[in-house]
């Protein structure tokens, strides 16, 4: 059994039901990121597990035990919300120090271990500051902290860096994710941002509209997305309409695109959707590649390390990411050239 079962989760508000027979299992230690899109059910699974939601129906289990019923304050999770919610009249010591003193922690053990949690979110000095004091990195820091004071069970983290700005998010995101692995708690992450789920997860849930689309570790949602929605929403993709050729062989604008992953399941003549990532694609002629593809470049971004094409191919508009060489300038917009292509990379979308 896992350390964190929930089982057929729904969740209805009047004639809405937002969380639709949600089970996951969560093993001891995993980084589990819920993403998805505003209004997709991630923050009310969330919230249930929290128990600040009752569910309408199904359970969640905590280490063997059933905490459907309980109350929030008998589950032992701890929770880091999106506007830190530190109590602006307490120092950064007594923030942390709330939930030891809830559970009534005597004031010396108080005391140790706020020194650790400080120590741990590199705030070892700032203990005598108030809240507004901090900028608003440092007090997201201290409500993990807060958090994790009290030794929970689960760490539950409800868009904790989306108030942050870029370069504070990268480095927080990496910082929380070393405490975690560190500490080896069991945690939820509710986030939209792609990046962010799949650069910290062990696994991700992509939800659509109040189910799992998707379940898998990163390198799975990305590479070999089941549905639609999955691939639309994690990357950049280009989408051609194809034509089966027979059981293993595409056609793309009359070229043909031999895919590895066994038979196509549609009639030869019927047109289906098949996508290829911006980095799938290769620039000229390329040993190892099945198919090429003759091309007209649109546009030439240059982005540092990665130079982003835009081409017409095949009767679509693709994006190709190609890394930068200074021994090797990009075409200018306007040139013609060749993409090669492998039916190894691509993904057929169907749902």
């Amino acid at each position: 059994m896992s350390f964190l079962d929930l089982q057929n989760l729904e969740k209805t508000f009047g004639a809405n039901r937002v969380v639709k027979d949600f089970s996951l299992g969560v093993d001891k230690g995993e980084f589990v990121s819920l993403l998805g899109p505003s209004g997709c059910g991630k923050t009310t699974v969330l919230r249930m597990v929290a128990g600040f939601e009752d569910p309408t129906s199904g359970s969640i289990g905590i280490d063997g035990q059933d905490v459907t019923t309980q109350k929030t304050n008998s589950r032992n999770i701890g929770m880091v919300f999106q506007a830190y919610a530190l109590f602006p009249n307490l120092t950064v010591a007594e923030n942390v120090a709330f939930g030891l003193k809830v559970k009534g922690v005597a004031r010396a053990d108080r005391d140790a271990r706020v020194t650790e949690m400080l120590r741990l979110i590199g705030l070892p000095e700032l203990g005598a500051r108030y809240p507004f004091q901090l900028s608003g990195g440092q007090q997201q820091r201290v409500a993990l902290a807060r958090a994790l004071a009290p030794s929970p069970r689960v760490l539950l983290l409800d868009e904790p860096l989306s108030a942050l700005d870029a370069k504070i998010r990268v480095s927080l995101r990496a910082e929380i994710r070393d405490i975690q692995r560190a500490l080896g708690i069991t945690t939820i992450f509710v986030t939209h941002d792609q990046e962010e789920a799949l650069s910290m997860s062990d696994r991700v849930v992509v939800m659509n509209g109040g189910i799992a689309d998707q379940v898998g570790t990163p390198f799975e949602i990305y590479n070999r997305p089941k549905t639609k929605f999955v691939a639309n929403f994690v990357g950049t993709l280009n989408t051609f309409d194809a034509i089966v050729a027979d059981a293993t062989t595409l056609t793309l604008g009359g070229h043909a695109l031999t895919l590895a992953d066994g038979e196509i399941s549609a009639r030869k003549g019927e047109k289906i959707a098949v996508a290829l990532r911006p980095e799938a694609l290769r620039l000229g002629r390329m040993d190892g590649y099945d198919t090429v593809i003759p091309a007209t470049v649109r546009s030439v971004e240059f982005m540092g390390s990665i130079i982003r094409l835009q081409a017409d191919l095949a009767g679509t508009t693709v994006s190709l990411d190609t890394f930068n060489r200074a021994d090797q300038p990009p075409p200018v917009p306007g040139a013609l050239v060749e993409i090669s292509l492998s039916g190894k990379d691509a993904i057929l979308l169907r749902g």
